[in-house]
C-alpha cells in the first residue's frame, strides 16, 4: 500500500497547480476532470491538462448498421472471407493456451476501454497519431500500464490476413470486438455464446485525455449511469457489465481506506497482507486459485463485502441496481443471457461503418494508422 500513499500524497501536491472545471456530460471541457478515481483524481487531472484533445461528440446511429455475418457475405466481393471470423478466434484460443486466463480477462477491458472512448473503432490500440503524437488512450491515466491484450490482437490481425488470401479486409475494431466475444466464451466456460455483428471500420484518431469518459473505481452510482447513459447504455447495462469484475486482476493503488474499512475485515486484512508485496489482487477472491478467471455470477454474490471498488458497492444503493444484483446472484443462466446481449449492445457504440478518406479505414497493423 506504499504506492498508493506516495500517489496519494503526489496528487494533493499537484491538486494545487490544477486547473479544475466541471464535468459535462460527456463533452470534453478546456481540461478533463477525471470522476470516480479517488485521491488519484487530482493527479490524473494535472497530468491530463494541456495534453492535445479531439472535439469529441456523444456516439450516434450509424448510417449503415453492423451486420452478423459480415464478412460472409459473398455479394460483398471487397469484404468477402468466410474464414475471418475463425481466424480470430484461433488466435484467441492459442493466446489464452499460451498465457493463461488472463489475457483473456484483459481483451474484455480493452474491449470495453475502447468502447467508452469514440466508440468501437479501435482507438485504443493507437500508440501514435499526427495530432496526438504519443498521447493516445493507452497513455491515458486509467489505461496506462494496465491493459493488456495488443499483441493477441496484432496476432489475430495478421491471421485474418492470412485466412483472407493476404488481402486486408478485417479491420481492427472488428477483431477486437470478435476477440471479446470468443474471451467471453472461453473464460465462462463455453456458457456465454453469442454472434457479434460486425462491419466496423477503424478511426484514425485517438487521445489521452479523451479517456475521461472511463468510469473509476470510486465512481458513485450517479456516476456510472451518466457515463453509460453517454454511451447509449441503461441503468440495466450498469450492472450487467459491472459483472465482468469477476475476473482479471485490479492494482493495489486502487484500494481506498474508505472501502477497506467497509469490506469483511478478514479480507480487507488479507488485502493489505498481499499489497505489501504485489501490486494487484484478483478480482474475485472466490475463484479457484488454479483458476481465477471465471466470467461468472460470484461477483453479484460477492456484493457488498467482498467487492474491491465503491463503484462495485454502490449498485446496492438504489433497489432498482439491487434487485437486478440479486437476481444475477441467484439465476447464472439470466447474468449470462444477460451479459451476452449487452456485450453486442456495447458493440454498437459511435461505430463508423462507411469509409471516409482521411477518417476511417481498415488498419495495415492495429497499432498505426495507414501511411503513418
Amino acid at each position: 500500500m506504499a504506492a498508493s500513499k506516495k500517489l496519494a500524497t503526489a496528487a494533493v501536491l499537484v491538486s494545487l497547480l490544477a486547473l479544475l472545471v466541471g464535468p459535462s456530460a460527456g463533452l470534453l471541457d478546456l481540461c478533463p476532470v477525471f470522476v470516480g478515481w479517488g485521491a488519484l483524481q487530482s493527479l490524473l487531472n494535472s497530468l491530463i491538462c494541456g495534453l492535445p484533445g479531439g472535439n469529441y461528440t456523444p456516439p450516434t446511429v450509424p448510417s449503415n448498421p453492423l451486420g452478423f455475418g459480415y464478412y460472409n457475405n459473398s455479394n460483398n466481393n471487397a469484404s468477402y472471407c468466410p474464414d475471418a471470423e475463425a481466424a480470430v478466434t484461433a488466435a484467441v484460443e492459442k493466446a489464452i493456451k499460451q498465457q493463461g486466463r488472463g489475457v483473456g480477462a484483459g481483451i474484455i477491458r480493452l474491449f470495453f476501454h475502447d468502447a467508452f472512448v469514440r466508440g468501437c473503432d479501435a482507438s485504443v490500440l493507437l500508440n501514435n497519431t499526427v495530432a496526438a503524437g504519443n498521447n493516445t488512450e493507452r497513455e491515458g491515466p486509467p489505461n496506462k500500464d494496465s491493459l493488456r491484450g495488443f499483441d493477441v490482437i496484432d496476432a489475430a490481425k495478421e491471421a485474418t490476413k492470412a485466412a483472407c488470401g493476404g488481402r486486408n479486409v478485417v479491420s481492427c475494431a472488428d477483431i477486437l470486438a470478435l476477440a471479446a466475444r470468443d474471451a467471453s466464451h472461453i473464460l465462462s466456460n463455453g456458457r456465454i455464446k453469442f454472434a457479434m455483428p460486425t462491419g466496423r471500420f477503424d478511426g484514425r484518431e485517438s487521445f489521452a485525455r479523451e479517456t475521461i469518459q472511463l468510469p473509476g473505481p470510486d465512481s458513485t452510482l450517479e456516476d456510472l449511469v451518466r457515463m453509460f447513459k453517454v454511451q447509449g447504455l441503461n441503468e440495466t447495462d450498469v450492472v450487467t457489465l459491472s459483472g465482468a469484475h469477476s475476473i482479471g486482476r485490479a492494482r493495489c493503488l486502487f484500494l481506498t481506506k474508505d472501502r477497506l474499512s467497509a469490506m469483511n475485515s478478514t479480507y480487507a486484512g488479507q488485502l493489505n497482507e498481499t499489497c505489501k508485496i504485489n501490486d494487484t489482487v484478483n478480482q474475485d477472491p472466490f475463484s479457484p486459485d488454479r483458476d481465477p478467471n471465471n466470467l461468472d455470477n460470484q461477483y453479484y454474490k460477492n456484493i457488498d463485502k467482498f467487492v474491491l471498488f465503491k463503484s462495485d458497492a454502490v449498485l446496492l444503493s438504489s433497489e432498482t441496481t439491487k434487485k437486478q444484483v440479486e437476481a444475477n446472484a441467484a439465476n447464472a443462466t439470466k447474468f449470462e443471457a444477460d451479459f451476452a446481449a449487452a456485450m453486442v449492445k456495447m458493440g454498437n457504440i459511435g461505430v463508423k461503418t462507411t469509409h471516409v478518406p482521411g477518417v476511417t479505414e481498415i488498419r495495415e497493423v492495429c497499432w498505426r494508422v495507414n501511411n503513418a
